[in-house]
């Protein structure tokens, strides 16, 4: 597997700055990630990202990380989520054109929540991955009115000290997801999956960890 710069990846506001990890000539799928928020410095090399990236490479996937627009050298400006979900689409385009495969897409934060509204109910994507889903983050609200329309196999993982998602609110945000789905707690983590004062480690593998349980246990990787 290389990692190879992506050239031809354009979304309405200009060209989206990505890297491919080419997988396996074998894949019975194909993985996309997004970022964080952009003014707060998220970008497609945001720890949490290259992690989930990795999750998906374990298994010989082809797997696109590109820069929101704004972020890195992306064109256009930071559209609070709005543009962004058709960058996401135009992710999902490139990686539909380029392999014809069923797509699985994970995001972290902003880019669960962006990535989620742009796939949830497009038949080419077959499961669905929030990592660190922000309900209120920096005079943020994030809306979820859209998961009763996520049907596809879903996957939802989070830290248990993540203070952008407290775990009761988030239970009952998640609650109106449908099956399948699959929420984990990640102990000792907040929501950039590091350690707490009192579990100093990083929880990053931790995290890899249950995204390659289910992947396995899900999609028989």
């Amino acid at each position: 597997m290389a990692i190879q710069t992506v050239d031809n990846l354009r979304g309405p506001a200009g060209h989206l700055e990505a890297i491919l990890n080419t997988g396996s000539p074998e894949a019975l799928y194909a993985a996309v990630v997004a970022h964080p928020h952009p003014p707060s410095g998220g970008t497609m090399h945001t720890k949490a990202v290259y992690h989930a990236a990795k999750a998906f490479s374990h298994f010989g996937l082809p797997v696109l990380r590109f820069n929101f627009r704004s972020a890195g050298l992306s064109e256009g400006a930071h559209d609070e989520g709005r543009g962004e979900v058709e960058d996401v689409r135009a992710a999902l385009d490139w990686l539909d054109r380029t392999y014809g495969l069923p797509i699985l897409f994970a995001g972290f934060s902003f880019g669960s929540n962006v990535g989620l509204r742009a796939c949830c109910g497009d038949a080419r994507v077959q499961g669905l991955v929030g990592l660190g889903l922000p309900v209120h983050a920096h005079n943020r609200d994030y809306n979820y009115s859209f998961l009763p329309n996520c049907r596809a196999p879903k996957l939802f993982i989070s830290g248990d000290h993540d203070n952008f998602s407290p775990r009761g609110i988030l239970e009952s945000v998640l609650a109106s997801a449908p099956e399948p789905k699959r929420i984990v707690w990640i102990e000792g983590a907040n929501h950039f999956f590091e350690g707490i004062p009192g579990s100093p480690a990083s929880k990053l593998g931790d995290m890899n960890a249950a995204m390659r349980s289910w992947l396995v246990d899900t999609f028989g990787l």
